[in-house]
């Protein structure tokens, strides 16, 4: 008699194996909760990494991607359309810069069009010797050739090597080594004001503030990586401007969609940005997925998701930080690592998973993330902590 293979078993022999193994396949999910195929309740604070920003299932992005869809799909980049004109005209308010927007589909392609663009225009205004990209350790920023090259982890590099040369990296709020990095060959300082992958580290103002000034001395870009940290997950449309700074360029993606494919790369006004030909994609904001990212920023401005994602988002790191076996907490707004001081991050994570029914992910090897959609209530929140309690108990 033939029996039933779940989904993990026929995942396994048909897709490529580029993640670890996968416990567990989810079938629906409503807000915080995800309903895993024998019909397990799961309370998720990774929410796709960081991406579903307004919850599982929510009914603005699917039905202005529906309705938009209904009306006009699809008709490439060689002509407008409402929706993603105005996505660019509401992306330029909400981060006060002044230039414009190129869309594409992920993180990884936002920050290689930033890439391209910083080095473009270095070889106009200094030459081909003004390329460099000034990156910092623990940095994430994609896995194409290039943005893995601006990316640290030495570890997801070796694989494909030779990578595009041209990029250096100095230790995370050093400003006498930043300093030393930067100057008349540098195109761009590419940050990320929280790192994300790297362990949830906030920069210091005082580090982005000299970055800044490094950059205005020097002629180059100051491009921050906003993919992870940007539409409202730290408290505010831009965790770069939280912290004090104004960015020439910055790199959306995740959460802009709440779970839809996009990208974006948004610039102050530039005498030497991209001509025509110089950059492209097929499917950059195509109607029905900036009718969904305007239906999100909507939603987060109606529903005042940035004060709630600092409300709790503080609630969560008062709650955690006394938990007996949590040696620290630190993040913006709803970007949270909490370090252990037993370590083995993965593990706690995995019995989370097994015996609590609480998602969370091993961002180092001593610390978790919580990245929740930025609806959670104090209700899920409370109930993630004594979660963690008790697993460390």
């Amino acid at each position: 008699m033939q029996t039933t293979r779940t989904i993990v078993e026929r995942g396994a022999e048909v897709v490529l194996p580029t993640y670890p193994a996968r416990p567990i396949a989810f079938v629906r999910g409503s807000g915080t909760t995800l309903y895993s195929e024998d019909g397990t309740a799961y309370l998720d604070l990774v929410a796709g990494l960081a991406v579903v920003s307004l919850g599982h299932a929510h009914p603005a992005p699917i039905d202005a991607f529906a309705r938009q869809a209904a009306t006009l799909g699809h008709v490439s980049n060689l002509y407008w359309t409402e929706p993603g004109v105005a996505l660019a005209e509401r992306l330029l308010e909400l981060t006060g810069l002044d230039g414009g927007a190129f869309f594409c589909n992920s993180g990884a392609e936002a920050n290689e069009a930033a890439i391209k663009l910083a080095r473009r225009r270095g070889r106009v205004r200094g030459g081909p010797d003004k390329h460099r990209i000034v990156c910092l350790e623990g940095s994430f920023h994609g896995r194409t050739l290039g943005t893995l090259q601006a990316t640290w982890a030495q570890q997801k590099k070796a694989p494909f090597e030779p990578l595009p040369a041209g990029f250096v990296h100095v230790r995370p709020d050093d400003g006498e080594a930043l300093a030393a990095a930067v100057d008349a060959s540098t195109a761009a300082i590419l940050l990320e004001p929280v790192q994300g992958e790297g362990g949830v580290h906030p920069l210091t103002p005082e580090f982005l503030q000299l970055a800044r000034q490094l950059c205005d001395r020097h002629d180059a870009l100051l491009v921050c990586d906003e993919v992870q940290t940007g539409i409202g997950r730290c408290g505010a449309w831009l965790a770069s401007r939280r912290l004090g700074i104004d960015p020439d360029a910055v790199t959306l993606a995740k959460g802009l969609a709440s779970g839809i494919p996009i990208g974006a790369l948004v610039t102050r006004a530039l005498d030497d940005g991209f001509a025509p030909g110089e950059h492209a994609t097929t499917f950059g904001a195509t109607p029905p997925v900036a009718a969904a990212a305007l239906a999100v920023l909507d939603t987060i401005e109606r529903e005042g998701l940035l004060d709630h994602a600092e409300r709790i988002g503080t609630h969560l790191r008062e709650r955690l930080a006394p938990v007996p076996g949590v040696a620290g907490v630190r993040g913006l707004g709803l970007l949270i690592a909490v370090e252990l001081a037993g370590g083995d991050a993965a593990g706690v994570a995995r019995r989370l998973l097994d015996e609590e029914q609480v998602i969370v992910n091993a961002v180092s090897p001593t610390a978790l993330r919580l990245c929740p959609p930025l609806v959670i209530g104090i209700e899920d929140a409370d109930r993630a902590v004594a979660a963690l309690a008790r697993v460390l108990a």
